[in-house]
């Protein structure tokens, strides 16, 4: 089908009998090709029976809409190609084809088991998520969404929650930020949330200054004098040392540390204060890949 000929305002149904991710991925990768399209995809997941078939047609009837699917149930992928094509539907089959040649050429039964490859790799597809999450959340991004995070890092400017924050993040876990700004009141949700999740790192002041000292060389002094004054930058610990105290945050220390051992003090108290969706926690010092 040339999308280019279609209306930007009629949308592609992606069905499936998991989440959709494989479907919408693939899509997505062919709309890139025609820029600015306006194409909506609307994924519609987790189908199972003849009836949200039938609905799911109907709506992409209505609104001019083209369906693709990955239904991995032999008995669901037909049925749509048929009632489709009994309402003059669009409909693109993207894994008919191919498994019923894998059918025909392996000679083995299919599980018919939607979302097997994610349930099969849900540590690699964890780790994305995670990853995800964490770059959204970065430096006090959308604090709203505190709630969700599985650990909260807070502390002042340049002492290193960004880089910890991706470090836990590749070990699966959600992780946010919240930077303590002189003032700047931290945003309400960071009281809200279970104090054991959070984490409030302390720095020496000379390390700070001297962290801060690099960054202001490699921004071009946007920063305040204050920003590296000693007696300053002391206030500024001991002010977040008080809402570390506030919120009964666990201090951690990072002053003189390598990032992998203040993460492997942070896993540490979680594995026993919490389990991470019912698996053991691993060491951060082991290579995911080996998993």
């Amino acid at each position: 089908m040339n999308l280019s000929k279609k209306s930007g305002n009629s949308p592609i149904y992606v069905v499936s009998g998991g989440r959709g991710i494989a479907g919408n991925n693939l899509v997505q990768s062919i709309l890139i090709q025609y820029p600015d399209n306006e194409v909506p995809i609307i994924i519609v997941p987790h189908v199972s029976d003849e009836d949200t078939v039938f609905d799911t047609v109907m709506k992409a009837k209505t609104d001019g809409g083209l369906i693709a699917h990955t239904m991995v149930n032999p008995e669901l992928r037909v049925k749509v190609n048929e009632i489709c094509e009994e309402f003059a539907v669009p409909v693109v089959d993207l894994m008919g084809k191919l498994a019923d040649y894998l059918d025909e050429t392996l000679g083995v039964e299919p599980l018919k088991h939607p979302g097997l490859y994610r349930e099969l790799n849900h540590q690699y597809f964890d780790r994305i998520e995670s990853i995800e999450f964490t770059l959204s959340q970065d430096d006090g991004m959308s604090p709203q969404r505190l709630h969700n995070a599985e650990i909260i890092l807070t502390g002042v400017s340049r002492a290193g929650k960004t880089p910890l924050s991706v470090y836990l993040a590749m070990y699966g876990w959600k992780v946010a930020n919240i930077p303590l700004v002189p003032g700047v009141q931290p945003p309400p949700e960071l009281f809200e949330i279970d104090p054991n999740r959070v984490f409030g790192l302390h720095i020496g002041a000379s390390q700070l200054i001297a962290h801060r000292m690099k960054r202001i060389q490699n921004w071009n002094n946007h920063h305040s004098e204050s920003y590296i004054d000693q007696r300053a930058v002391r206030e500024e610990i001991r002010k977040a040392m008080f809402v570390f105290d506030r919120g009964g945050f666990t201090v951690v220390n990072v002053s003189n540390k390598p990032i992998e051992s203040t993460a492997n003090e942070i896993l540490n108290l979680m594995s026993k204060r919490f389990s991470y969706r019912g698996r053991k926690l691993q060491s951060p010092y082991q290579d995911p890949s080996t998993e």
